[in-house]
């Protein structure tokens, strides 16, 4: 086996991007390609062996990967509308949206020239997600690309106050559709704050709730359930709006190094939901690291909103990652 890849971070997140080495990836869209990846009788967290996923596993376990990766096999576009198309992966599966790597792709594209992009202005990427048709612009001064804004898919609130019970006491968490389903409540609740040192607990915390979700009846639409949970802390408002800090357990226990994308885009909806945040005003959006995201609400459509998420995505390396024939660790491990 032998795969390229590009690597990027978004505020601290990494993006794995395959630029070559794939088998071929059959599919008459996004989406189908995504449930051939997933296989017969797999699930999105428990894909079954193939030949494409022995390339996910390699880029995501040690020593080539570690539990914290993410990436994406970049693929043709559902129609000529898009630039191209994209399945996100992380270790335990493929996921259905992703907005850190929406923007290191945007990013990307125009880095490579794949893209055509003015040294001064902006660059609007479109791209094919599981979820739908998501765009990336991409900020440019002086020939560098200084930011980039994630405009999502519609964002639904699907239920608010549902009351779990957790092994840290009775909660409510409000649910969100922003291309993957979202939970959110503040980590006081279960009498955490969102800090590195509390990481461990923060993990468990939102596992256990994903977990308690499981079945839940608004989720009866969505075969994934829900995708990550959000545990978020109140901090004062700037002078454009709201401010809060977050982590989101995504997965089975994998930590979003960033503000989360997509999930910037839930916490969004939820906000204007509430009447926090206004039409003009602007969520300030931190994460465990200490890295920003902002994001605004653009318009209303039917019973959902259009969101767009600003922040800035890096280049880290480009790799080719072998697999040795003799090597009897295969394609790696995870801790």
């Amino acid at each position: 086996m032998n795969i390229t890849t590009t690597d990027y971070h978004t505020a601290g997140e990494p993006f794995r991007i395959v630029t070559g080495g794939l088998p071929p990836v059959p599919g008459d869209s996004v989406a189908e390609r995504r449930a051939i990846a997933i296989g017969a009788g797999g699930t999105a967290t428990s894909p079954r062996a193939s030949a494409l996923d022995d390339v996910r596993r390699l880029l995501t376990r040690e020593p080539r990967g570690h539990a914290g990766m993410y990436g994406g096999f970049v693929v043709a576009a559902d129609d000529g509308e898009a630039d191209f198309g994209v399945l996100f992966w992380h270790k335990d599966g493929y996921s259905t949206a992703c907005g850190h790597g929406t923007m290191a792709l945007g990013v990307w594209a125009v880095d490579t020239g794949r893209v055509a992009a003015p040294d001064d202005g902006t660059a609007l990427v479109r791209i094919d997600v599981p979820s739908g048709r998501v765009t990336a612009t991409v900020h440019r001064r002086g020939g560098r690309s200084t930011a980039v804004t994630f405009r999502n898919v519609p964002t639904r609130v699907l239920a608010r106050k549902v009351e779990l019970a957790t092994s840290r006491g009775a909660v409510t968490v409000d649910l969100a559709h922003s291309g993957a389903v979202y939970a959110s409540l503040p980590a006081a609740a279960l009498g955490l704050s969102v800090v590195p040192e509390r990481l461990p607990e923060l993990t468990a915390a939102g596992r256990e709730i994903r977990a308690a979700l499981d079945g839940h009846p608004a989720l009866a639409a969505y075969r994934d359930g829900v995708y990550g949970v959000i545990l978020y802390d109140e901090l004062p408002d700037t002078p454009s709006g709201p401010h809060q800090r977050n982590v989101t357990v995504f997965a089975d226990g994998q930590i979003d190094r960033s503000p989360c994308g997509s999930g910037t885009s839930a916490r969004l909806a939820l906000l204007a939901d509430e009447g926090v945040l206004g039409p003009a005003q602007t969520l300030r959006h931190d994460s465990v690291i200490g890295t920003v995201f902002t994001g605004r609400v653009r318009e209303r459509v039917g019973d959902g909103v259009v969101t767009e998420v600003t922040g800035t995505a890096h280049r880290t390396g480009e790799h080719r990652f072998v697999l040795d024939g003799d090597d009897t660790l295969g394609a790696g491990f995870l801790l």
